[in-house]
C-alpha cells in the first residue's frame, strides 16, 4: 500500500503527530508513506520513520493555489501509484479530494475538530472533511459533531481516538538527567520545592493561558505559592504575549508565570511538574495532552467540555472544571495539591490504566490500517 498523507504543516500539534504515527505503521506494514506539506520540526522524524515528505504549498486558502495544489496531487498520485489519500486539514483536503476524483486513489479524511462554522459558506468549506470514503473522528464528541453538523452515516463514520507513546510516556523512561537538564532550560533552578503547574499548548486565547494566570493569582495566600509554566509557541502573537506578562503583573504574580516556549521533551516536562492543566476555554477535539499527562502519572485539571470528558474521569483520574472559569480552577488546582500522598497514588495508577487501556498509539496505528484495508477492498 503506497499512502499519500496531506497537512499544512509538520510542526508541534496533535494531527502532525498522529500523520508520523499512521506513516510508521504504514511503512512498518510493508508499505510506503508519502507526506505533502510545506514541512515544518517533524520533518527530521518522519525521515527517520522511512515517510518521504513532498513539499507543497498545501496550507494556502487562496482558490488559485488550491487549484494548482490539485494538479501537483494528480502528477505526485499518477507517478508513485498512490492508494490512499489521506486529508487532515480542510484547505489542502479540497486539493486531494479534487485530485482523487480525478484518478483512482481512494479518499479519507479525519476530522481534528470542530471547525465552527457561522455562515453557508464556511459549512461548505467544511463540509470536504466530511465527504472522505471513511470519515475518521479522534473522540466521540468530535463524531457526534460530525453527525449533526453533516449528516454523515455510521457506514463511513469510524471513532479513532488520537494515541499516546506508552514507551515514551513512561515515568520509568524518564532519567534525572533529563529533567534536570530541562529545569535549568527553563530557568527554574531556584525554585526550590515550590509547585510546578504545567500548561501545555500553543500561545493562543482560546488554549486558556489568561485563565490559569487568574487562577494562579486567586490561590489562597496561606497555601504554597506554585509557579505557572507555559509551555507553547505565540506563533507571531505578540500582543497575546504582551497581554499575559500585562495580566501577571497586574495580578501580583509576574515572578510565578515562566513562558518556556516550545518544548521538544515532552515527557520530561511532565515529569518536572506536579499538576498539568487545559483550560481550554474552547472544547478540545480530543485532549492528547490530558492523556500524555495521564501516561506519565500526572494529574490534569482540565476545561469540562469536549474530548477531555473522554479522557479525564472527574475525581478519578482528574479533576475537571467549568470552562472559562479561574475560580473554579484556583480551588481544583488548590484541592489537587492539598491531596494526601495514598489518594495521589491511588488517582495516579487510575489515570495510567484509562490511557493504556484506551489511549494507545498502537491502538490507533492498528484501527487506522483497518480503515485502508476496508476502504482498498471497498470497490474494485
Amino acid at each position: 500500500m503506497i499512502l499519500l498523507q496531506v497537512i499544512p504543516e509538520l510542526d508541534a500539534g496533535g494531527a502532525e503527530r498522529t500523520t508520523l504515527e499512521v506513516a510508521e505503521a504504514v511503512i512498518e506494514a510493508g508499505g510506503r508513506a508519502v507526506v505533502a506539506s510545506q514541512g515544518g520540526r517533524l520533518e527530521e522524524e518522519l525521515a527517520a520513520l522511512g515517510g518521504e515528505l513532498v513539499r507543497l504549498p498545501v496550507a494556502s486558502k487562496n482558490p488559485f493555489v488550491l487549484w494548482s495544489n490539485m494538479h501537483a496531487l494528480i502528477r505526485l498520485i499518477r507517478s508513485e501509484g498512490v492508494d490512499i489519500v489521506h486529508a487532515r486539514s480542510r484547505a489542502p483536503a479540497w486539493s486531494a479530494k479534487w485530485a482523487c476524483d480525478r484518478t483512482a486513489a481512494h479518499f479519507v479524511t479525519t476530522y481534528h475538530g470542530t471547525y465552527n462554522a457561522r455562515s453557508a459558506l464556511k459549512r461548505r468549506y467544511n463540509a470536504v472533511m466530511a465527504a472522505g470514503e471513511r470519515v475518521i473522528a479522534n473522540s466521540n464528541f468530535i463524531a457526534d459533531h460530525v453527525r449533526a453538523e453533516h449528516g454523515v452515516g455510521e457506514d463511513r463514520l469510524v471513532v479513532i481516538p488520537r494515541g499516546v507513546d506508552l514507551a515514551r510516556f513512561d515515568p520509568a523512561a524518564i532519567s534525572q538527567s533529563r529533567i534536570d537538564t530541562l529545569r535549568t532550560r527553563w530557568g527554574l533552578d531556584g525554585l526550590g520545592d515550590a509547585p510546578c503547574l504545567l500548561l501545555p499548548g500553543r500561545l493562543t486565547g482560546w488554549k486558556g493561558q489568561r485563565e490559569a494566570i487568574r487562577a494562579l493569582a486567586a490561590l489562597p495566600p496561606d497555601g504554597p505559592s506554585p509557579h505557572l509554566l507555559l509551555a507553547g509557541d505565540a506563533q507571531g502573537r505578540d500582543a497575546y504575549v504582551a497581554e499575559l506578562d500585562a495580566l501577571a503583573l497586574e495580578l501580583g504574580v509576574p515572578e510565578r508565570v515562566h513562558r518556556v516556549g516550545h518544548c521538544t521533551d515532552m515527557p520530561a516536562a511532565f515529569a518536572l511538574s506536579d499538576l498539568v492543566l487545559t483550560p481550554s476555554v474552547e472544547p478540545e477535539a480530543f485532549g492528547r495532552t490530558a492523556a500524555e499527562a495521564g501516561a506519565m502519572g500526572r494529574l490534569v485539571i482540565a476545561a469540562d467540555h469536549g474530548g477531555a470528558r473522554e479522557v479525564v474521569e472527574h475525581g478519578k483520574t482528574g479533576w475537571r472544571v467549568p470552562p472559562g472559569d479561574p475560580a473554579a480552577l484556583a480551588k481544583a488546582i488548590a484541592d489537587a495539591l492539598a491531596l494526601a500522598p495514598d489518594d495521589r497514588a491511588i488517582m495516579v495508577a487510575a489515570a495510567r490504566d484509562h490511557v493504556t487501556t484506551h489511549f494507545s498509539t498502537r491502538s490507533l496505528q492498528a484501527s487506522t490500517l483497518r480503515v485502508y484495508h476496508e476502504v482498498l477492498n471497498s470497490r474494485p
